[in-house]
């Protein structure tokens, strides 16, 4: 059956596909806390009179849990709290009981040293929410960064029916009639007034110009990735992931949400339903296409293995050598913003092109099959959305390397770097922490080159500690004078999504726990081929066994709290960064609370 929603996406509805029996009130979840004739049953109906409401209000009806991660200081959910009311509009509208749910709200912008330190603390605080409440499916709202995988990785984990409500992004900047990417032209005009091309005035209009609406960042960063992979697994209704933060289908896509959680409730159609490995594969070809941030790879690689899908680096290098990219936006495109991608065709639009590789018969949240829902998908700007034939980059967006620096990966952004880089052999300059670089980068007499190779290290995920996206080390100012705007740099951090430039990152293992990027010294010389995909450190291993055995382990990093926890159980970046004790591999699934 076709209809159309009211935020103008076509929707198949063809729920019979997942083989389930329909959910009746008697086993809905929340029965275990309402229905009962007991005392602890009254204490339950009772408190939930203390709020206002009627037994009308739940009896019989899914109880549907809206974790919000709205909060004051996150500008890329400010428009979640009216938000969330069009989600409830539609959970009533649908026979439904919403309940608002608090949770962590992750702000890229604010939360130091990154938020990446607290993503898996969302996921369990995600996990936890849903499973001791009376909660029988759940409606997510994120979208800056980490939390679209901490949210999806804790629903994931809890098993309940659940759909995912993006953010969207704001619209694009503007400063002195020229368009403005979010980060993308931070870097670009930092380091424009670092080399004193532009003044402090201009600098301060750009701050104002640069972010002009709610949502998250226009540029092809890390928000939009993320949530366009969710859209590309099947967790959000189709065409979800693309409209822009203050657009009006953008509420109706909310309420549309709402309703369907409903359904998904009485269907009992569970992320495990949708997240297979096929659907995973799916989301690789499209952040493929996408030009996506390299931050893509952690967070896939974590929510796969919680879906108990074996997904990992090599199947990232299949698929960029498999897949063009073809999203002409910023940064791995010269041009356009997110906004225009979504006029485009957006997603739907993107993945029509893309019908020849992607797996047709996954199934998605609204119950119909991805290829159902790309069937009526078209695209209105050729320039925006590449044909195959004309992609913006011929291979993947990302490439992985591996090599005696790197024998667990790591990984490179060739779609938004020179050429020239690709294949690239020079000295080290090494920096053993990001005090050392900032204090060195801007001296006049820093004895760098642009055939150097910069080195950070101990800024993986427990040298960080959180592997903070320092990743795109600032170019030395001495060589910005001379008009060099990109060289080599090399971490065990990440970096933004709207980064750019010859960065490899993610250098596994990382150097805090004894990798090889803990031995490298400054004059060493770095080989970087990245059609061949290898990187090294050009010492004999006689050398690297000596310097192995000579090193000594930094200072621990936390000695109580969460940091202590986050340190003991964090793995490394090639295995997603997740806590090793939230894998769904570590042990049995966790049952059902007790009620007594």
């Amino acid at each position: 059956m076709m209809r159309l929603l009211s935020s103008g996406v076509q929707e198949t509805r063809q729920v019979t596909q997942h083989n389930k029996t329909k959910k009746s009130a008697q086993t809905l979840r929340s029965a275990r806390w309402f229905e009962p004739d007991d005392l602890r049953s009254f204490g339950h109906r009772s408190r939930a009179m203390q709020m206002g409401y009627s037994a009308q209000e739940w009896q019989g009806k899914p109880v549907i849990g809206i974790i919000n991660t709205w909060s004051d200081i996150n500008p890329c959910h400010t428009h979640f709290k009216q938000r969330v009311e069009d989600v409830k509009r539609g959970v009533l509208q649908a026979g439904g009981f919403p309940l608002e749910l608090p949770a962590l709200s992750l702000a890229e912008q604010f939360v130091k040293p990154t938020t990446m330190l607290y993503r898996n603390m969302l996921a369990m605080d995600t996990e936890e929410l849903i499973r001791c409440h009376p909660i029988d499916g759940v409606v997510l709202m994120g979208g800056c960064d980490k939390t679209t995988p901490g949210l999806l990785l804790g629903a994931t984990s809890a098993g309940v029916p659940a759909i995912y409500i993006p953010a969207g992004p704001m619209l694009r900047g503007n400063w002195h009639g020229k368009v403005l990417g979010s980060g993308s032209d931070a870097w670009k005009y930092w380091d424009d007034r670092r080399s004193g091309l532009i003044s402090d005035r201009d600098w301060t209009e750009i701050e104002g110009g640069i972010a002009r609406s709610h949502g998250t960042c226009m540029t092809m960063g890390t928000a939009s990735t993320m949530t366009a992979i969710a859209e590309a697994l099947g967790m959000t209704l189709p065409g979800a992931s693309s409209i822009p933060a203050p657009d009006s289908n953008h509420v109706r896509m909310a309420a549309d949400s709402g309703r369907r959680i409903v359904d998904m409730v009485w269907e009992d159609l569970k992320p495990s339903d949708i997240q297979t490995h096929a659907a995973f594969e799916n989301a690789i070809m499209v952040a493929m296409a996408m030009g996506c941030s390299t931050n893509a790879i952690i967070h896939l690689i974590a929510q796969a293995r919680r879906a108990g899908c074996d997904i990992g680096l090599d199947d990232f290098e299949r698929y960029s050598r498999l897949i063009p990219v073809i999203a002409n936006v910023r940064p791995s495109g010269d041009q356009y913003l997110m906004e225009d991608f979504y006029y485009a065709g957006g997603l739907p639009g993107l993945m029509t092109r893309l019908r020849d590789h992607l797996h047709l018969d996954a199934l998605t949240v609204n119950g119909a099959t991805l290829g159902e829902n790309i069937a009526a998908a078209g695209v209105y700007n050729d320039d925006v959305i590449r044909p195959i034939d004309n992609p913006i980059y011929a291979e993947g967006a990302l490439a992985v390397l591996r090599g005696n620096l790197a024998p667990d990966g790591c990984v490179i952004k060739p779609s938004a770097c020179p050429t020239h880089l690709h294949q690239h052999t020079g000295p080290a300059l090494v920096f053993d922490d990001y005090p050392s670089m900032k204090a060195a980068i801007d001296r006049e007499d820093l004895e760098v080159t642009a055939d150097h190779v910069l080195i950070l290290r101990n800024a993986g995920p427990q040298g960080g500690p959180g592997m903070p996206e320092w990743g795109m080390l600032p170019m030395p100012k001495k060589l910005l004078k001379q008009g060099v705007r990109d060289m080599l740099r090399l971490s065990d951090a990440r970096m933004s999504g709207t980064s750019y430039g010859a960065c490899v990152l993610h250098i596994s293992p990382e150097s805090y726990v004894g990798g090889p990027l803990a031995l490298v010294q400054t004059g060493d010389m770095i080989s970087v081929d990245v059609p061949n995909r290898s990187i090294r450190l050009e010492i004999s291993d006689e050398e690297m066994q000596r310097r192995r055995e000579a090193w000594t382990p930094p200072e621990v990093r936390f000695e109580r709290g969460y940091g202590w926890m986050f340190s003991q159980h964090i793995e490394q970046a090639n295995e997603g960064c997740d806590f090793d004790f939230l894998k769904t591999a570590f042990g049995k699934p966790v049952g059902e609370p007790d009620i007594y």
